[in-house]
């Protein structure tokens, strides 16, 4: 091995174990819907006061793309209604709404997922790390960011339409050795949590509405 070859397989040694050691990391920031904190509201009311609810439609979309309705979605928004305790019953999109009898509410869900992975950025940076023999990879963050949008429209029996709305997004920052499909889950689970947080926080200030 020539001297110039062992000094460059040298430096990237020193590279990675720099990475290893220090700043292989990677974190994530979730913007608040609204100013000040989300906290979760939950509410109970005896059975005889509430009423069925059915889920009329669910549609899902992503970066503009319509999408076919992911049971992860849909669950995840079934979750939150259930812990509001407004309704005797979920009936999910496709469920047997016709064993629904007397009063019940419609609702009809769009949710919609925008990812930006910074491709661009991205590449340019990884050459850049490339050339520098992965010395760099500790300084150099990587960025992926991913917002939600849900809109719940909710039809009384008697016809009266309400309709809701909340957005949130966040960001995982991570260097090259931290990347890992992990951090991105970790980021659309705080950013849904915090969107269906909010857009439920609004159902249940309008609880006499259901009631």
């Amino acid at each position: 091995m020539t001297m110039s070859a062992f000094r460059w397989s040298a430096l990237g040694l020193v590279g990675v174990l720099m990475c290893s050691m220090t700043a292989c990391t990677r974190w994530i920031d979730v913007k608040s819907p609204s100013p000040g904190p989300q906290e979760s509201i939950s509410l109970a009311f005896s059975s005889d006061e509430r009423v069925p609810l059915v889920i009329d439609t669910f549609r899902l979309s992503q970066n503009g793309t319509p999408q076919h309705p992911a049971s992860d979605a849909e669950r995840r928004v079934l979750n939150a209604l259930q812990e509001t305790r407004l309704f005797s019953t979920l009936v999910p999109l496709g469920g047997a709404s016709a064993s629904v009898e007397g009063k019940a509410i419609s609702a009809r869900v769009t949710f919609d997922e925008t990812i930006d992975p910074h491709s661009g950025p991205t590449a340019f940076k990884g050459i850049v790390i490339g050339a520098s023999m992965f010395l760099l990879s500790p300084i150099i963050e990587l960025d992926y960011d991913y917002t939600a949008q849900a809109h719940l429209e909710l039809e009384r029996w008697d016809g009266h339409v309400t309709h809701y709305e909340a957005r949130s997004s966040g960001t995982a920052h991570y260097n090259l050795f931290g990347a890992s499909p992990i951090v991105i889950d970790e980021l659309k689970g705080q950013v849904i949590e915090t969107c269906l947080t909010s857009l439920m926080n609004q159902l249940v200030q309008d609880t006499a509405l259901y009631m």
